[in-house]
């Protein structure tokens, strides 16, 4: 008599972080389109509130066009996590060691969402057209232009890829910490595009707002989240 044979079996789908999870990266990511949009329009339409409020903040801020070198210095110094080397810099271990651990999928949403940054902001601030703030030791020392800032959404996409790709393998106490951590790095960096006189307040925030919708979005799309097949397992857990 035959033996019955066995059910073919399909291949298991790869895990996809939890409901909850996706939709507050989905919630953080709209949030973050509409106050990118909601700015950008109203600095191409020249929307009266915020411009008076934007200069208004800028001349409050502005560490003035006589400051000494030694303050210059500092501020250059604390602006300097938004650029893109300093990211590329922060991560190269990391990158490292998902590259020994073979963990592709992993390893290439964050390479995308690192490097992707920059391209879309100046696509962004091409596509707006604003001018930098017009201080002589500031804004007209720049050839580029304003609206969104860089460096602002560069320190977004830091502080964001590194929580989304550390937060398996932090304890609840790690998880706080690494927050406010990263919350205080992005509001001192955005301080800084306004001290040094070279950003409006809505450059900062839509640059912020940038960084993080893109970064939550890179990590949706590879399913990089936790408890995602693109997320570090938990800590103890086997990969």
């Amino acid at each position: 008599m035959e033996s019955a044979a066995r059910p073919a079996t399909s291949p298991a789908a790869p895990p996809s972080p939890p409901v909850r999870t996706r939709r507050r990266a989905l919630a953080a990511v709209g949030t973050g389109l509409t106050v990118l949009g909601v700015l950008g329009a109203g600095v191409l339409t020249g929307f009266a509130p915020q411009v008076r409020l934007d200069d208004a903040v800028s001349r409050a801020l502005y560490a003035g066009d006589d400051r000494s070198v030694l303050v210059g210095g500092l501020l250059e110094v604390l602006t300097t996590p938004g650029v893109t080397w300093f990211r590329v810099l922060v991560f190269l271990p990391a990158l490292v060691w998902l590259a020994r651990r073979r963990v592709w999928r992993t390893l290439a949403w964050v390479v995308v969402a690192v490097l992707g940054i920059g391209p879309l902001t100046t696509g962004l601030k091409e596509l707006v057209g604003r001018a930098r703030p017009a201080f002589e030791n500031g804004g007209l020392t720049y050839e580029s232009l304003s609206y969104p800032s860089g460096h602002s959404s560069g320190i977004a996409t830091l502080v964001t890829v590194g929580l989304v790709l550390a937060w398996p393998r932090l304890s609840a106490r790690g998880r706080r910490v690494a927050v406010v951590a990263g919350v205080a790095l992005a509001v001192l960096v955005g301080l800084t595009r306004m001290w040094l006189g070279v950003h409006f307040l809505s450059d900062v925030v839509g640059g912020l707002s940038l960084g993080v919708a893109w970064s939550l979005t890179v990590a949706l799309v590879a399913r990089g989240l936790p408890g995602g097949a693109g997320a570090l397992p938990s800590r103890g857990a086997a990969r």
